[in-house]
């Protein structure tokens, strides 16, 4: 398994999270985190919102720049 086959797994699942948190987000409702009751696993809503935001920020941070690094083929030699 080469490092490329490795960042393109880790870039689907990258992308898959983020999907998946984003739905998770409540922007005005309870949306469908509310379905769930994740919000029962932290003290109050707000620090769930608060570790939803670092989670899906830090994802997409790490989508991003690995699209940039697979899609200008700097791993092709």
């Amino acid at each position: 398994m080469t490092i490329d086959n490795v960042l393109k797994i880790v870039w689907a699942v990258s992308a898959l999270g983020l999907v998946i948190l984003v739905l998770l987000h409540s922007p005005k409702g309870d949306g469908i985190g509310g379905i769930g009751g994740q919000a029962q696993l932290f003290t109050s809503t707000k620090s769930a919102e608060t570790a939803l935001n670092r989670v899906t920020w830090a994802l997409a941070v790490i989508f991003m720049g690995l699209t940039v690094v697979l899609s200008a083929g700097w791993l092709n030699q």
